[in-house]
């Protein structure tokens, strides 16, 4: 999956460091409200994996509300960075590592794929979804994100401000509707409805739940029960 990977070879280190660093107030508090959310069911002894972390923009933030956290990444540049970045919070940790080849041998408590990560890392496959689930202990849950189609707007503002930037190429404004987000260089970003995301979690075999959140993202928690 390395190959062709947009945010492993483009929007990485430096280039996803300032992609956060946005104007739009209506973006911050979304991006809060999502680590806020999270912050809120932990109760401080879980040990928690997130996947796509990037340079550990969430990691740092939840390292003080649970025992241990780790991240993983595509992108070695990403990573580095976050070495860097994560290097005061002893409790955190961020590797590289491809989703879809995880190696890790012992089980999380929470694990968490956050701002529509299952768009970036394309990773909605029921055996996909099997192997995260096989990843958490009984009792432990999985959260996954995607964008509300209520925050449409300001996620169209927010990547207008990313194309500005330099970041990602101009929007093809002709190709972007309908919670689909196309750029002129090859990037792409979709959206789970909610009804996506209740067929995930039926064919987990799992009690879940969907939640939105702000108005701006909807979650599905998965319960290993």
């Amino acid at each position: 999956m390395m190959e062709n990977n947009y945010y492993a070879q483009n929007l990485n280190a430096q280039k996803l460091f300032k992609v956060y660093e946005t104007k739009i107030p209506r973006v911050k508090q979304y991006l809060n409200a999502e680590i806020s959310f999270v912050r809120d069911n932990l109760i401080g002894i879980e040990r928690v994996l997130e996947l796509g972390a990037g340079y550990g923009r969430i990691v740092k933030e939840l390292a003080g509300n649970c025992k241990s956290i780790v991240g993983i990444d595509i992108s070695d540049e990403s990573v580095l960075l976050g070495k860097e970045y994560l290097k005061d919070n002893s409790n955190a940790e961020i590797m590289t590592m491809d989703v879809h080849n995880l190696t890790f041998e012992e089980k999380f408590d929470v694990i968490l794929c956050l701002q529509n990560g299952l768009s970036a890392m394309k990773a909605t496959s029921p055996e996909f979804i099997e192997k995260i689930l096989g990843m958490v202990v009984s009792g432990g849950k999985v959260y996954f994100s995607t964008y509300s189609e209520k925050f449409w707007e300001y996620r169209l503002m927010w990547f207008k401000e990313q194309a500005e930037k330099k970041l990602l190429g101009e929007l093809d404004l002709d190709k972007t509707k309908d919670g689909v987000i196309i750029c002129k260089d090859g990037f792409k970003a979709i959206t789970h409805t909610p009804k996506d995301l209740k067929m995930i979690g039926s064919l987990s075999g799992y009690e879940y739940q969907i939640q939105e959140v702000d108005e701006s993202s909807v979650f599905l928690i998965i319960h290993k029960k």
